[in-house]
C-alpha cells in the first residue's frame, strides 16, 4: 500500500472541497473495496477524506410517503428495518445475498453504489485494463469472459458492475442525493447514476469531481410480490452471474431489473409491459440489444430462466 495522507471532515461541505482540491484524494466511509483495492495498489489515493462523522446514518420517513436512507446507514441495518422488509421486500433480499454479515455490518449504502468491478482483469496488475490504466487495452475482450457482461459492453471493456443492493434500487426507481464542493445539492435517478463504459471506462458513475452523496431516497412502497434471485458459482459469498430483482402485482404486470449482465444494474422499462406473457418476451426485448462472448452466452438464457423461476414464484 502506498503512502498518504488522512483527515476526518466535519461537515459534507468540508468533505467535498477536501476532495476537488487535493489531486487524487478519495472519500472513505466503510472501506470495504476501496481498501482491498489499495492493498493491491490498483487504488492509490493521496489523501482520504473520512466522512464517518457527518451524521448521514439514519433511515426517515419522507413527506411524500416514501423512505430517505442516509449515505452512511450499513447494510445489515438498512436491510433489518421494519419499513424496508415490509415495503420494500426486494432491497432487502438484495442486500443479503450480497458479501458476507460481517461486511454487511460495516459497508454503508453510498459505498455499496460506488463498489468497482470484479473483473479478473481488472484486478491483475500484469493486465491491460482499461479501467485501471485508461488507452492500456482490455484484456477480457479475448480472454476469459465467463463471469463478464453481455449489454451494455463497449470495445474498450466488458467488466460488470458487480453490486446487489443497486439492482434492488432500479427496479424501486430510487434517488441518489448528493452534494458538491459549492454546497449546492443535486438528485440523480438511479438510472442515471452508473454509467456505460463507452470510450471511457474509468468514468463509472456521472459524479463530479468532489460531488459527496449524502443519502438514497425511495419513492412511495408499490405494493406487490417483491422477489430478488441470484444464481451464482457459490451459495454465497460470490458475485452474480445473474441475478434478478422483480415486483410483480397481482395481475401479472410488474418491473424487472438484471444484475451481473452489464456495466450497470439492466433495467428496459418498455420490456415490462410484456411481463404477464412470461420471462421470454421480457428477455427477448431486454438482451435485444446484447453481444455476448462465446464463454458467457449462456447468460441470456441464464437470465430468462431466471426471471422464469421469479415469475412463477409470485404467481404462487
Amino acid at each position: 500500500m502506498k503512502a498518504f495522507t488522512y483527515a476526518r471532515a466535519k461537515s459534507a461541505a468540508e468533505a467535498a472541497a477536501a476532495v476537488a482540491q487535493t489531486p487524487g484524494a478519495k472519500f472513505l466511509a466503510g472501506g470495504t473495496n476501496l481498501l482491498d483495492l489499495m492493498k493491491l495498489q490498483i487504488e492509490t489515493p493521496t489523501h482520504l477524506v473520512d466522512v464517518q462523522d457527518l451524521g448521514f446514518d439514519k433511515i426517515e420517513a419522507t413527506p411524500e410517503g416514501g423512505l430517505r436512507i442516509g449515505a452512511l446507514v450499513r447494510n445489515t441495518a438498512l436491510a433489518s428495518d421494519p419499513r424496508v422488509r415490509r415495503d420494500y421486500g426486494v432491497l432487502t433480499r438484495a442486500i443479503v445475498a450480497g458479501a458476507s454479515g460481517q461486511l454487511r455490518n460495516k459497508a454503508t449504502t453510498a459505498g455499496n453504489l460506488l463498489q468497482r468491478t470484479r473483473c479478473p482483469y481488472f484486478y491483475d496488475t500484469n493486465q491491460p485494463c482499461n479501467k485501471r490504466q485508461p488507452g492500456s487495452g482490455c484484456a477480457a475482450i479475448g480472454g476469459y469472459s465467463r463471469q463478464l457482461g453481455v449489454v451494455g459492453t463497449s470495445d474498450a471493456c466488458i467488466a460488470t458492475y458487480p453490486g446487489d443492493m443497486a439492482v434492488a434500487m432500479r427496479v424501486l426507481d430510487a434517488q441518489v442525493e448528493t452534494v458538491d464542493p459549492a454546497g449546492a445539492r443535486r438528485s440523480i435517478p438511479i438510472a442515471d447514476f452508473h454509467r456505460l463504459w463507452g470510450d471511457t471506462p474509468q468514468v463509472e458513475t456521472n459524479l463530479k469531481r468532489g460531488e459527496l452523496i449524502t443519502a438514497v431516497t425511495l419513492p412511495r412502497p408499490l405494493g406487490g410480490k417483491h422477489i430478488y434471485q441470484k444464481v451464482r458459482d457459490r451459495a454465497s459469498y460470490a458475485f452474480a452471474l445473474v441475478s434478478v430483482a422483480a415486483v410483480i402485482q397481482p395481475d401479472g404486470s410488474g418491473r424487472v431489473a438484471f444484475g451481473g449482465v452489464a456495466p450497470k444494474p439492466w433495467r428496459v422499462e418498455t420490456a415490462e409491459a410484456a411481463m404477464p406473457q412470461g420471462a421470454k418476451a421480457v428477455t427477448t426485448q431486454v438482451f435485444a440489444v446484447a453481444r455476448p462472448t462465446n464463454d458467457n452466452r449462456f447468460k441470456l438464457l441464464l437470465a430468462e430462466r431466471t426471471l422464469a423461476a421469479v415469475i412463477a414464484e409470485a404467481r404462487a
